[in-house]
C-alpha cells in the first residue's frame, strides 16, 4: 500500500518538483559534457601528456644518476680529473675508432 501521510502543501510539492527538475537538468548537462567527443579527446590527450611527462622525468633522473656515477669514477672528491682512469679509457676509445676506420677502408678498397 502507498503511504498517504504526506503533509506537504501543493506549493511545497511543486517547489520540490522544480528543485528536482533543476538538479536533473544539471546532472544531464554534466553527463552531456563528459560524453562529448571533444571532452573525451581532451581527457585522453591530457592523460598521454601526463604519462609522457612522468616517463621523461623518470628518464631524466636515471640519466642524471648514471652521469653522476660515471663522473664520480673519473674525478676525485674535489672535482679534479683522475688521469690514471681517463687516459686508459681514452686510449681504448682511440684504438676502437682506429680499428673501425681500418675495417671501413678495407671493405671499400
Amino acid at each position: 500500500m502507498a503511504d498517504t501521510s504526506d503533509t506537504r502543501t501543493p506549493a511545497q510539492i511543486e517547489a520540490d518538483i522544480k528543485a528536482r527538475r533543476a538538479a536533473l537538468a544539471e546532472t544531464l548537462d554534466e553527463i552531456g559534457v563528459r560524453v562529448h567527443p571533444k571532452t573525451i579527446v581532451g581527457d585522453a590527450k591530457a592523460k598521454v601528456v601526463s604519462n609522457i611527462d612522468h616517463t621523461l622525468g623518470r628518464a631524466y633522473v636515471e640519466v642524471n644518476r648514471a652521469v653522476s656515477g660515471v663522473t664520480a669514477k673519473f674525478t676525485d672528491e674535489a672535482g679534479a680529473p683522475r688521469l690514471e682512469r681517463i687516459v686508459p679509457v681514452a686510449l681504448v676509445a682511440v684504438g676502437l675508432v682506429g680499428l673501425l676506420a681500418l675495417g671501413t677502408r678495407r671493405r671499400k678498397g
